[in-house]
């Protein structure tokens, strides 16, 4: 399945000024059996919270490493069906093409809602880089089997980067900006930050 939506997905520069942004997340309980879906839209401008909608359930699929998404995807798209606030840009807590086969979470929603989407992860899952400059905004390229797939960023200075990858219709470029934009404190983008913690709340 990954390796037929992957065909699907579109190269494109993406907005260069979006109005508004969409960050999603999931949280498990401790049993791994409960899953709380978060998608929070915010304005770009001002970081203020227009819409959210939640989706209480169960992962769709069990943990298998690359297949993450099947698992995810249908409690976000569920979440993303409440909105009254369609947003421009899909930001996802985890990758787009920096993936063993090249369509991670943010591919894989992308494809689905023809929405341009990338991913912001904490942690790398694929890839290699050159060390990253200490300040805000420098970046380095991640390459994967000498394919570049994504951007190790620097969003704070002296703070650990993220890993950011394209996932449909946005490129590199307007995904790191973006991100940085979405970025003025903390090392991860307020999409992430504010979704995060609206999906944890559902599992308390």
């Amino acid at each position: 399945m990954q390796d037929l939506l992957r065909g699907r997905v579109v190269a494109a520069p993406g907005p260069a000024s979006p109005a508004t942004v969409a960050g999603l997340d999931v949280a498990y309980d401790d049993s791994g059996q409960r899953l709380g879906a978060a998608v929070v839209v915010l304005d770009t401008g001002d970081l203020s919270v227009l819409d959210t909608a939640v989706v209480r359930g169960r992962p769709a699929f069990p943990y298998v490493p690359g297949l993450f998404a099947f698992r995810e995807v249908p409690a976000l798209l569920a979440a993303l069906d409440r909105l009254t606030v369609r947003p421009e840009v899909l930001i996802c807590d985890g990758h787009g093409l920096a993936h063993p086969r090249r369509f991670g979470l943010a591919a894989h929603l992308g494809v689905l809602t023809d929405l341009p989407s990338f991913g912001v992860g904490k942690t790398r899952l694929v890839g290699e880089w050159e060390p990253v400059g200490a300040t805000r905004g420098s970046r380095s390229a991640l390459v994967d089997g000498g394919e570049p797939v994504g951007a190790v960023l620097r969003t704070q200075t002296g703070v650990k980067p993220v890993f950011v990858s394209v996932g449909h219709r946005i490129d590199l470029d307007h995904a790191c900006a973006l991100t940085l934009r979405l970025a003025p404190r903390y090392r991860l983008p307020e999409t992430t930050r504010v979704a995060d913690r609206v999906c944890r709340d559902l599992l308390t």
